[in-house]
């Protein structure tokens, strides 16, 4: 009681002097008044009069673990059990005490069940205030009484020491007492126990004689150990060696603790003992904290820090003198240095809560917040190690934040209050350190006023990679503004928490935004204030910085070496390219192997890091900061601790007696992490276990065994072994007995079977016992047990040859288990005995499964992410996680042929699944899981991801030449193996020169997903070079390795003239106007014969278009003039209607724009590999259409076009039905001049209907063809051109090309040439125009989709409905445009 009356009043004062007010209930009823007038809030008294400590318990017993809070009003109490609340309404053995306090009746405690024992805290919390939690408790149930070593019967000279062993499990070494003669045994500073539980008399006389037991109190009935009777002998007449019976051995220690360093000796003379500390006299006479106890053993109370370091104990009878040491490690629990204070705050500010703690190790920090645990963020950073910042304050950061320092010695917890004030109401205090100087606020008394609007063309005018420098005008209401201040609020775009910066003094209207992301979008708006309060808000500005440069470079001369075993120092220089002053180092260490790297914040250039691992190599990086961030890290290096002795004594030391005079040692080394350097040999120690006799030591080597010889017949021995690397020895084993034969037994044959063999079944375990064979002469090393379900041979355990019974454990209930029984030696195993025995039934009942989640959903993040969220009916309707339930999320691609599933486990309703493949289809499914019980699997949930760019190219790509084409090849390849999505397109690069740039290289793209195209008008006997990419509906993908192909040789000249060389890619036309338009030489002979071919050509054409009109006129009758008229009536809404007032005659230099290429629609059934191809050039390569269609067609097109061969209308035919798109590249090169030309067709009236008359389709398809024969004729460009360069003027019209005779053409490639040719002279036919318009530099290509043809009988019927459209008055007028055309060429020629 007096303990907690002295924690109340301490509670009292601190909080009394945290909130400078008188008392704790003072402090709870004043509150202080703001500048403004208004009522501030007060901060409340909330905090923890008592607090749980650690506690050791036993089984049965009854703890109370105190607990009470003060505050006003009063708190409401809960407790959390390792870190889950405790539900005490329905718990019968927990309850909670009227105070706080939690009482556990009747602690449970076994050896697969502990409920109670664990980590406890109590939780404190006020409605409408806050919460706060206690320090963490641990609650440690001892276990069974059992003893590891029990006293020996021995015998001790007068005035020497003894040792009595009772070694015990440390958690029950409090509940050991000793009895003499079965009398309690008091103890003082001669007779006193160890920490370990032995007892240790000193200067023993007569009266130590008797028996001695030690007993285990732990609850229930006591234990006792074997009696051991101690013999006093008189003083020996001859002198004996020293020798010590107990050695200090290093000690770790918690400050306030006490020590005792045992130093145990036996010899005569009577020796003198004396103590060094460091190598220094120690002084133990009128100490009060160095207490030398009976026989020499030290004693130190009330242990602190500076009592660390090393201790000799040198014992000295005048004969000789021995000397032993150990090592004393102090422990300090968490304290405080200083505590966070409480803080009053406005929205969007910036605080720091401090908090400064020591102890060693030293103490990790983390924060708490109404009881939930600060997890770091953008928003709640630790700064300076331990200190809490909070930016852009909001409303709900308000409540109580507490700083838990915690280490492997203890831990404490310390806290504060943050309210946060209404933007009218001033803060009441001077700023406290705690606000940081961005946020401290200019606030006045508000008095009542008009307040001023928004700030006006608020702009950033600077922006930088970490700062934003805005300025704005003043508000409109107050065009001077000198008294106005400004607040700039900024945050985050997507984030709803604000904060704000002021401006330094009034009348200033700029602002600079330090602390700012690189490459991050900030909001900002800007608020003015008055003397009445704060006005309008500015319209919210947008503005992102920029990404990050001018950061410093590596740090040079990075060095790391070793000081100890458990520290490395790193130094580093300054470096060399910092831009800008170097503000702090970040050194980032890591334990070579492992993937868990941990930094430290440097001000200097060098550091020192301790608590490594001994012998352990770590690797070391460093990188400086300046104002602009991290800069660039600095190579690694690796240094290795320094050696020690091991810290583990060698494992599972086994003995073997081999015959009556030796035994075998086997061991194993020190567990991994424990040698701590290099193990250079083991130390063997043994002697007789009957009475404490001599002990001997055998050093080995590195080899993991020893054979002990000499040994005396049927004597029990002890042995123990200890690992030494360079730096000394490390602990030895406990000591194990075994005992030499009596005489030297058979060992050339096995054992005989043991004589008898009995079980005894439990529910899941069945004890055997058994007895030795009856022939004991022949050697027994041990016993195997076989065991299995029907069968004794699923599982076998050997056993020491003394033992006589063993429990097999883990068995399955109501099970039939076969077990046999051998003997065995070095020869082999002996027969067996067998028995059977079948395991109890099991009583409790399986629980009952738990109910799956549902409503199973998948959220598509990204390419290769989705997020699964789900409910769970088994939760509250809050669906908060108050249990150790946790959730496992399995997926797999949705193909019925996968059945592999990938899983991950996780405590929320939500899992992120990352590293999937892009568009793929996934499902989902969840389960949850409690304990032993599980749910089944949830119903599933899909998702597909999004695409992404191919991530491979193109595979399998070749190059074949066209047979009977030498200048034509075929491209083909396969999609790409990673196409990450739908393959929208390829794009075909090729050039004759592997190396030369990317952008200089040809493109040829292929729409849709082709997997071979055709490129014409290569150059023969020419190497090219191939590449091709992917692309969909994302980008891109990357290009495919170069593939070479050489074109053919020539075959010979192609059709009837012969074909001129090709001019190479270099070749440059000359711009004289005595050239040809193809850049080409051309006599003047040439230029006279192609002006008499088109004039020839135009005579006829004229004479022919005159004889069909009035063939045409003459077959008019009724029934076609209905159909001309319905025809009129479907294309009412044309632009051109078939009325004679609307026909105009056209004129070739002026109605160009008629023939604009306009897109049309795809046809309803494309072909999905043929579909949406660059258009042909030439026209073998167009698919014709059915002969039946010819007359009809060569019919249709004399009545306005002139005649033309069944060849070329068969080729417009099929260009009508491929319906391609066409990519017109065009030249870099300008041309001469414009040439802008209009085909006849244009007096063609147009139609919208394609089921009525196909008119409409003439004038684009005549232009789509002659833009392919245009190009066709372009010979002296080496790239291909829509270009004309005429050197006289009726080079503007461009002459198409008749096919030869008899060329093969394949219908199913389309093709493409890019590298042209000159065309071969042929007949001309026609005279074809299009409107080029005036041609510039580069163009990209112009997509023209060429409309399909209706069916063949529906285009017969409507070219025989379309050819008697024309009345008498419209040919009198086309006969008068003729006319005019034909002045026109007269004049040309004459020219």
């Amino acid at each position: 009681m007096a303990a907690r009356g002295a924690r109340r009043l301490l509670g009292s004062l601190w909080i009394a002097l945290l909130l400078g007010q008188p008392d704790p209930a003072g402090a709870a009823r004043s509150s202080s008044q703001s500048p403004a007038g208004s009522t501030v809030r007060t901060f409340t008294p909330f905090y923890f009069l008592v607090e749980p400590m650690d506690t050791l318990s036993v089984r049965g017993a009854f703890i109370i673990l105190n607990c009470s809070a003060y505050c006003e009003p009063s708190p409401k109490i809960e407790w959390k059990k390792d870190g889950t609340f405790l539900n005490l309404v329905s718990d019968d053995r927990r309850q909670l005490l009227p105070d706080g306090s939690l009482l556990i009746n009747s602690v449970v405690h076994s050896k697969h069940n502990k409920p109670d024992e664990g980590y406890y805290q109590c939780v404190a919390t006020v409605e409408s205030l806050g919460t706060i939690v206690s320090r963490t408790a641990k609650l440690t149930v001892a276990g069974l009484p059992r003893f590891t070593s029990q006293p020996e019967s021995t015998s001790v000279y007068r005035g020497n020491s003894v040792i009595l062993n009772c070694e015990v499990n440390a958690d029950l070494v409090p509940f050991v007492r000793w009895e003499q003669d079965r009398q309690p045994l008091f103890l003082d500073d001669r007779v006193f126990t160890l920490p370990s539980g032995a007892l240790i008399i000193s200067n023993v006389t007569d009266g130590d004689g008797g028996l001695y037991r030690c007993v285990i109190e732990s609850g229930g009935s006591p234990k006792y150990s074997d009696e051991a009777e101690l013999k006093v002998l008189p003083d020996p007449e001859v002198p004996l060696n020293l020798v010590f019976l107990r050695q200090p051995s290093p000690l770790t220690k918690v400050t306030g603790q006490s020590a005792v360093f045992p130093c145990v000796t036996a010899g005569f003379p009577t020796p003198v003992v004396r103590w060094m500390k460091n190598e220094e006299e120690l002084t133990t006479e009128g100490s009060e904290k160095f207490l030398l106890l009976a026989g020499g053993s030290l004693e130190i109370s009330d242990i602190t820090e500076d009592d660390a370091g090393t201790y000799a104990c040198i014992v000295d009878n005048g004969n000789e003198t021995i000397e032993a040491q150990a090592e004393l490690a102090v422990q300090a629990p968490p304290e405080f240095l200083k505590q966070p204070a409480n803080i009053y705050a406005h929205e969007s500010m910036d605080i720091v809560f401090e908090c400064e703690v020591t102890g060693k190790p030293t103490p990790t920090v983390k924060w708490i917040k109404n009881g939930d645990m600060v997890i770091p963020s953008d928003y709640f950073k630790i700064v300076k190690e331990h200190n809490l910042q909070v930016l852009g304050l909001v409303k709900s950061d308000e409540g109580f934040y507490q700083c838990i320092a915690e280490n492997d010695v203890g831990n404490a917890q310390a806290g504060a209050q943050l309210i946060i004030l209404e933007h009218d109401v001033a803060i009441p205090t001077l700023p406290p350190t705690s606000l940081t100087s961005a946020t401290t606020d200019h606030l006045a008394p508000a008095t009542t006023g008009p307040l001023p609007s928004a700030p006006r063309d608020v702009v950033a005018s600077l922006v930088s990679t970490r700062f934003i420098k805005l300025t704005w005008r003043t508000p409109a209401s107050d065009p001077h503004g000198d008294n106005l201040t400004y607040t700039v609020f900024y945050t985050k775009e997507g984030i709803n928490r604000e904060r704000v910066e002021n401006t330094s003094r009034p009348g200033e209207m700029q602002v600079t935004i330090q602390n700012l992301m690189p490459e991050t979008v900030y909001v900002f708006r800007v608020v003015a204030q008055n003397k009445h309060g704060p006005g309008e808000s500015s319209v919210p500005l947008k503005v992102a910085t920029q990404p990050e440069v001018q950061l410093p470079g590596p740090a040079p001369n990075i060095r790391a070496y070793a000081n100890s075993p458990i520290s490395i120092t790193v130094t580093w220089d300054t470096p060399l390219s910092g831009n800008g002053e170097i503000q702090n180092y970040k050194l980032y260490y890591m334990e070579k192997g492992t993937d868990n790297e941990q930094d430290v914040d440097v001000g200097g250039h060098s550091y020192t890091i301790s608590g490594l691992k001994k012998y352990t190599e770590y690797s070391f990086r460093v990188v400086a900061y300046n104002k602009h961030g991290p800069g660039v890290s600095t190579q690694d290096v690796v240094v290795q601790t320094l050696s020690d002795v091991p810290s583990a004594a060698p494992q599972n030391l086994s003995l073997e007696v081999r015959n009556s005079k030796s035994i075998m040692i086997h061991w194993q080394t020190p567990p991994a992490g424990t040698h701590n350097g290099q193990i250079t040999g083991y130390k063997i120690r043994y002697r007789k276990a009957s009475r404490k006799s001599e002990v001997s030591e055998s050093i080995g080597g590195t080899q993991l065994f020893q054979l002990i010889e000499g040994l005396e017949r049927g004597t029990e021995y002890s042995f123990r072994v200890a690992a030494f690397t360079s730096n000394g020895t490390g602990p030895a084993t406990d000591w194990i007995s075994a005992e030499t034969f009596e005489s030297d037994l058979d060992e050339t044959r096995v054992p005989e079977v043991p004589s008898s063999l009995h079980v005894r079944p439990l529910v899941t375990s069945i004890v055997v016992s058994w007895t030795p064979p009856e022939n004991q002469n022949i050697v027994v090393r041990g016993y195997a047990i076989g065991y299995g379900i029907g069968s004794p041979h699923a599982q076998t355990i050997k056993v020491d040859y003394k033992q006589r019974y063993y429990t097999i454990e883990n068995l399955d209930p109501s099970s039939h288990y076969v077990i046999t029984l051998k003997a065995f030696n070095n020869v082999g195993e002996g027969i067996p005995l067998y028995e059977s025995a079948v395991t109890r039934p099991h009583t409790v009942p399986d629980p009952s499964p738990m109910m799956p989640p549902v409503g199973v959903q998948a959220s598509i993040l990204s390419h290769d992410t989705i997020r699964i969220t789900w409910a769970d009916n088994s939760l509250p309707k809050n669906q908060k996680i108050t249990d150790a339930r946790y959730y496992t999320v399995r997926w797999k691609t949705n193909i019925p042929a996968n059945t592999k599933y990938k899983t991950a486990n996780t405590t929320t309703l939500s899992y992120l699944v990352t590293s999937l493949k892009p568009n793929t289809l996934y499902e989902f499914s969840v389960m949850v899981t409690k304990g032993r019980r599980s749910s089944t699997w949830s119903m599933t949930a899909h998702g597909t991801t999004f695409e992404l760019v191919p991530t491979s190219p193109p595979k399998d790509v070749t190059v074949v030449s066209k047979e009977g084409k030498p200048r034509t090849i075929i491209v083909n390849w396969q999609p790409p193996s990673e196409a990450n999505g739908k393959i929208t397109g390829y794009i075909i690069y090729y050039s004759t020169d592997v190396n030369a740039e990317i952008h200089d290289w040809v493109i040829e793209p292929v729409v849709g997903n082709r997997l071979t195209h055709q490129i014409q008008e290569l150059t023969l006997d020419t190497p090219y070079y191939f590449k091709i990419q992917a692309r969909n509906s994302k980008g891109m993908g990357p290009m495919s390795e170069a593939v070479q192909f050489r074109t053919p040789k020539a075959l010979g000249s192609a059709g009837k003239g012969s074909r001129p060389l090709d001019i190479g890619p270099d070749y440059k036309p000359p711009m004289s106007g005595s050239n040809s338009p193809h850049g080409s030489p051309t006599s003047p002979l040439d230029s006279n014969m192609l002006l008499v071919i088109i004039v020839s050509v135009g005579v006829i054409t004229i004479v022919i278009v005159v004889i069909v009109a009035v063939f045409c006129t003459r077959r008019t009758t009724s029934h076609q003039k209905k159909k001309r008229a319905a025809c009129k009536s479907v294309n009412g809404s044309h632009k051109y209607k078939g009325n004679s007032k609307d026909v105009k005659p056209p004129d070739l230099w002026i109605h160009h724009e008629r023939l604009e290429l306009k897109p049309i629609d795809k046809s309803p059934d494309p072909n999905p590999i043929m579909t949406d191809t660059p258009i042909p050039r030439n026209s073998q390569d167009i698919t014709p259409v059915d002969n039946s269609m010819d007359s009809n067609i060569h019919q249709r097109r004399n009545s306005y076009r002139g005649h033309e061969s069944e060849d070329s209308m068969s080729t417009l035919a099929g260009r009508r039905g491929m319906r391609p798109k066409m990519m017109m590249p065009f030249d870099s090169q300008p041309p001469q001049q414009s040439v802008r030309n209009t085909p006849s067709t244009d007096t063609m009236p147009a139609s919208s209907s394609q089921t009525c008359c196909a008119d409409h389709q003439e004038p684009e398809s005549a232009t789509a063809s002659y833009l392919a024969n245009a190009q066709e004729e372009d010979s002296g460009q080496s790239l291909p051109t829509a270009h004309v360069r005429p050197s006289h003027p009726l080079k503007s019209f461009a002459v198409p090309a008749v096919p030869p005779t008899g060329s093969a053409y394949d219908p199913a490639l389309p093709s493409t040439p890019l590298l042209t040719q000159q065309a071969s002279n042929h007949p001309v036919h026609s005279v074809k125009t299009a409107s080029i318009g005036t041609l510039g530099r580069t163009r990209p290509p112009m997509p023209v989709v060429v409309p399909s043809a209706p069916d063949v009988q529906e285009t017969t019927r409507m070219l025989e409905d379309s050819e008697s459209n024309y009345e008498p008055d419209e040919l009198t007028k086309e006969m008068a445009h003729l006319e005019g055309l034909m002045k026109d060429l007269n004049a040309i020629t004459t020219a």
